[in-house]
């Protein structure tokens, strides 16, 4: 069967050679990229010993599939099993045995894939009403409740699962709001005709109100009667409600009347929602309204975590308390609930309750994990736990055939393979094995490798490797230059980049602390330096100069507060300025509870949890500022 049949005698791999045969490997896959079959069997004939030999195995395979012998693909998944290629290959199989329905081959191969994606699993179910399996509804009704568009093999899935009546006329209502609320109109449409004529939605009527919510609203306020009016009338309120909470409102009064119980909770929640993340006092009244109507409309947790914010702005610890409860179990022991569950307990006098939810929680290495340690009097440490791989350990480590192809993959420039590789092959590793790829990735010089593959440690933890701080005497010498904190410095740099130094964000922030072009441009404009240009920005140094001035900066503009300094850092100094309350100062870690963009929440909490990690570190286990000292308290607007 050609050129790739070589691989049917190589047993073992020789290892990585001289870097000149990287460059066979990129025009194999090059070649694979772009159909060229006779160029692709040109240059896998020079790799036949290289470490990623299997991956031009595999693009010869892939480019053939179709016509290729069951017995050549099952010898090759054969060869390479446990490793990550042969997954990709039986996934690639799989799709394609699914598409022609050859079940049989199907069954025999699909519990072997440890990569199982949507269109893969929707083929499952195919073959599951084959057989007639009355459970599929039960195991793929999360995935119907999907606002998004799904893969075609979806499709006959949930056609059958219609036809059959499994999937009611309000499951299907529910997906057609559920994408309208994400304003996914394509997906609504498409479910819509699994509505009959008269009761289906008017897609004129809905592209209408995409278009224009309030003229769409103000020409039919008293003509909401049937299912689709009722629903296109609440998909214009929350387009209105994207952008002005008080016109929103404005328009809801207007056309409440016309709306059942039922639909009234729903939208009231989402103006709470809505207003929660605006910070606006009138949340917890909506939030409420939506619970006291006669038929509520049942909370996500999404809807609920906003009630929770809102009331910890209000100081409502009763309402934070009841409202918690009423989230999903698993929601429930997520840790940001569970240490405002036990403050709210201690706030209301059940200390030894709040002790009980604080002792467990002081154990985990987060940002909540933390302050319950605070909570508890507790200074943090990390000297008690630390471990090191040995150099037995990390040398066998090295010669690690997945380890070997994920530092091939790094040594081309080739990211997201080496980190596909390297995510596969550390998977099952345990604590010891995970420290010994994390000190090998560290030796390599990968550290965004060596940090992620340290954090996964259960029970044995090299905080060194967690938290590692390379470049420490430029770092050190521009941080005293600006008289900034050098652990926050590196706690922050740890989350922007991971120390890589040419890493491009897709918004254009570049380098190790990501500046924005603009941003670096002003900043050395600042610093007067000369014939400034962006490529410079990748060079370590120059960015760690630019990026320092800027962060002194931010934090001189927002009353020297790191917590602040932090958000602005990452949405811009002027939200982080109104994310304050108006009147009231509030508690740091309310403040950074309570910051409406997600990521920019989990940002500014990860890069305080890292300076405290980061002052352990660097300074040796000397006392330094406790997280809610850090936090500090943000005084009103």
């Amino acid at each position: 069967m050609r050129n790739y049949l070589l691989g049917l005698i190589l047993l073992a791999y020789v290892g990585t050679l001289p870097a000149s045969q990287d460059s066979d490997f990129i025009a194999a896959r090059e070649a694979f990229q772009t159909g060229n079959v006779k160029r692709l069997d040109e240059y896998a004939k020079r790799l036949n010993r290289h470490v990623l030999w299997p991956y031009a195995e595999y693009f010869q395979l892939r480019m053939e599939l179709r016509t290729t012998d069951i017995a050549v693909i099952r010898s090759f998944l054969t060869r390479h099993e446990g490793r990550l290629v042969a997954d990709r290959l039986r996934g690639d199989w799989l799709k394609m045995l699914g598409k022609n329905q050859q079940w049989q081959l199907f069954e025999a191969e699909y519990p072997l894939l440890v990569n199982k994606d949507t269109e893969l699993m929707c083929y499952y179910h195919q073959r599951r009403l084959e057989t007639n399996d009355n459970t599929v509804w039960a195991d793929t009704r999360s995935l119907w409740l999907t606002p998004s568009s799904l893969p075609d093999s979806c499709t006959p899935v949930f056609q059958t699962l219609i036809y059959s009546g499994q999937i009611s006329r309000e499951d299907i209502w529910m997906r057609i709001r559920l994408a309208l609320e994400e304003n996914q109109t394509g997906v609504a449409i498409h479910v819509n005709r699994y509505i009959s004529g008269n009761e289906a939605l008017n897609t004129g009527d809905l592209n209408n109100a995409a278009k224009n919510p309030l003229r769409y609203l103000e020409a039919q306020k008293n003509t909401f009667k049937t299912r689709s009016d009722r629903e296109i009338a609440l998909f214009a309120l929350l387009r209105l409600l994207r952008n002005d909470t008080d016109q929103a409102y404005a328009q809801w009064l207007k056309i409440k009347g016309q709306l059942t119980a039922l639909d009234r909770s729903y939208f009231l929640a989402r103006l709470g929602h809505r207003a929660a993340m605006r910070h606006d006092s009138r949340a917890l009244g909506w939030f409420r309204e939506a619970q006291n109507t006669t038929q509520p409309y049942p909370s996500s947790d999404t809807i609920l975590a906003w009630q929770v914010r809102a009331a910890l702005r209000a100081a409502n610890w009763g309402e934070v308390l009841q409202t918690i409860d009423r989230m999903s179990l698993t929601e429930q022991q997520v840790d940001t609930w569970r240490y405002w569950k036990a403050r709210a307990l201690k706030a209301n006098g059940y200390v030894l309750d709040a002790n009980n939810i604080f002792i467990p929680l002081s154990n985990e290495h987060s940002f909540y994990g933390q302050l319950a340690k605070e909570e508890l009097g507790t200074i943090l440490s990390i000297v008690d736990k630390a471990y090191r791989a040995s150099n037995s350990e990390v040398s066998a480590m090295e010669k690690n055939l997945g380890v070997q192809r994920a530092l091939a993959f790094s040594r081309m420039n080739l990211r997201t393979e080496a980190l596909r590789e390297w995510s596969w092959t550390i998977r099952n590793f345990s604590d010891a094995e995970l420290l010994a790829a994390a000190e090998v990735a560290r030796r390599h010089g990968l550290y965004d490798r060596a940090i992620n593959t340290a954090n996964r440690t259960v029970s044995q933890h090299d905080f060194n490797l967690r938290f590692l701080s390379p470049h420490r005497e430029t770092l050190k010498k521009v941080s005293q230059q600006h008289a900034l904190d050098e652990a926050w410095v590196y706690g922050l740099i740890r989350q922007e980049s991971r120390f890589i130094a040419d890493i491009k964000s897709h918004a254009g922030a570049t380098g190790l602390m990501q500046l924005m072009p603009t941003t670096a441009e002003w900043v050395a404009k600042q610093l007067g330096m000369q014939n400034f240009r962006q490529h410079l920005v990748i060079d370590v140094n120059t960015n760690l100069r630019l990026g320092t001035y800027y962060l002194k900066h931010v934090l001189s503009t927002l009353d020297n507060q790191p917590l602040l300094a932090s958000a602005a850092y990452n949405a811009g100094p002027g939200r982080a300025k109104r994310w304050r309350d108006n009147t009231v100062p509030l508690e740091g870690a309310i403040y950074a509870e309570t910051i409406p963009f997600n990521e920019t929440r989990d940002y500014v909490k990860k890069v305080l949890k890292n300076s405290m990690y980061y002052a352990k570190v660097l300074n040796h286990g000397q006392n330094s500022p406790t997280l809610k000292e850090r936090l500090g308290v943000v005084t009103a607007k």
